[in-house]
């Protein structure tokens, strides 16, 4: 009887070891950036430039929910490093306000040529970025030349 047991328990985990064994891997996903990611990293990499006061109809409008992020071209008003208003463009090359119910109200500063974080009363996520701010991109270094056998 113990080796009948005995043998039903190894032919048991010898099976098990082996469906284990042919089952296919979990298929990974790597999830691609969204634009905002995209944008935010390039911010971060160079730095960007203060932002004057003024109007400017070259900004990036980010709208984020989630993981999932929208970037439309669109203009801003700024005062005192701060965005008073702003805008999305339409297709049509024409200007609709963005007029969304905050959580808390401003003022939104302009940090590093990103406006800080907007919350909507849905759990919006809103930022204006000024892409023209972004300081150039830096030489890199140059390579020095492999040893040669003389």
């Amino acid at each position: 009887m113990k080796k009948a047991l005995l043998l039903v328990v190894c032919l048991y985990t010898f099976t098990a070891l082996r469906v284990s064994a042919q089952a296919p891997a979990p298929a990974t996903t790597v999830e691609e950036p969204n634009c905002y990611l995209k944008w935010i990293k390039k911010f971060e990499e160079r730095g960007a430039d203060d932002v004057a006061n003024g109007s400017y109809t070259d900004v990036i409008i980010t709208f984020r929910t989630g993981s999932s992020a929208q970037c439309f071209n669109g203009k801003a008003d700024v005062k005192e490093n701060q965005i008073t208003a702003f805008y999305i463009k339409r297709e049509d090359g024409s200007y609709e306000e963005v007029k969304k119910k905050m959580k808390y109200s401003g003022p939104f500063l302009i940090i590093g040529g990103v406006s800080q974080t907007m919350l909507t009363t849905e759990d919006e996520l809103i930022n204006v970025m000024f892409p023209k701010k972004i300081r150039a991109k830096k030489a890199g270094f140059q390579k020095a030349a492999e040893p040669k056998d003389d």
